[in-house]
């Protein structure tokens, strides 16, 4: 089966939340970008946009009755960037972490517009 998207790590903001999760956790994670790689639609379970913060997506994991989300965008059509994580313990969006991706989205693009590759 061939892959639909790529995905990237800007930074070690993604690999400080990952490496900080139990091995369980890591595994579900793992499955979760592998569908986000592979499908040809991706559930609106598993990954949908922020609605109203400038392309900015999440990546939506549950594992027993822990909700963690991941921040990504997508770059060049088929490149998901992924951003920070956090562990969601409330309904409420969690503006600290959002502002935070949308920090890291902005240098993304910054870093790259002045020519590095990732």
């Amino acid at each position: 089966m061939e892959s639909k998207r790529k995905l990237i790590h800007f930074r070690n903001y993604y690999w400080d939340f990952f490496n900080s999760l139990t091995d369980k956790v890591k595994d579900k994670i793992d499955y979760v970008l592998i569908l986000v790689t592979m499908a040809d639609k991706i559930p609106k379970k598993f990954f949908d946009q922020m609605v109203g913060y400038d392309g900015l997506f999440e990546i939506r994991i549950e594992y027993e009755s822990n909700i963690y989300r991941i921040f990504c965008c997508f770059d060049e059509g088929n490149i998901v960037v992924l951003f920070n994580g956090f562990q969601k313990k409330t309904q409420k969006k969690p503006k600290k972490e959002i502002e935070k991706a949308l920090r890291i989205k902005q240098e993304y693009f910054e870093y790259k517009r002045k020519g590095n590759k990732k």
